[in-house]
């Protein structure tokens, strides 16, 4: 079964690409945006990734979901499920396939210190990026099952570079 898309090689357009829906969707989040990062493999550069340029929203109440959720799917983005408590995810697809996913947590919240250490640490170790890319591209090779298959995979990987190299802002 295929992915929501291909892993392709490296491509220095992301990050414009980044910049762009950053700023279209911005406004969504009102007086509650802190900040939008560019996580995930489309930030790392040199990293084969999924084109789709993963995003995540910071902000500092949830107490606006409906119309965020409106605004949002104007600018095109349908909501996903819920991927944990207070973390939401959006995602947009252009003629049916996936371009960009924007997961939304509180400040505080777990998953923002976790998406931007990993994008961190494969930033600054060539060696961790290359083992990294090496798993990405044999889980697209062997699976069966989609995207939760190739997900579950990862997982594993990115908990163990996390638990052996400890926070240092800490």
């Amino acid at each position: 079964m295929a992915l929501t898309s291909k892993i392709t090689a490296f491509n220095p357009v992301w990050s414009n690409m980044f910049e762009k829906e950053r700023g279209r969707i911005s406004g969504a989040f009102g007086d509650t945006l802190v900040s939008i990062y560019h996580v995930g493999s489309t930030a790392i550069t040199g990293l084969a990734a999924k084109p789709e340029i993963d995003m995540l929203v910071e902000v500092s109440s949830q107490q606006r979901t409906s119309e965020v959720d409106n605004v949002m799917r104007s600018l095109g983005y349908s909501r996903g499920k819920d991927l944990s408590p207070e973390h939401y995810f959006y995602r947009r697809d252009v003629d049916g396939v996936r371009t960009h996913k924007v997961h939304v947590c509180p400040t505080g919240h777990s998953q923002i210190s976790r998406m931007l250490r990993f994008r961190d640490l494969l930033r600054q170790d060539a060696e961790l990026k290359d083992q990294y890319q090496c798993l990405k591209l044999k889980l697209e090779a062997e699976n069966t099952d989609g995207i939760k298959e190739y997900l579950a995979g990862k997982a594993p990987f990115i908990d163990a570079i996390l638990e052996a190299k400890p926070d240092s802002s800490n």
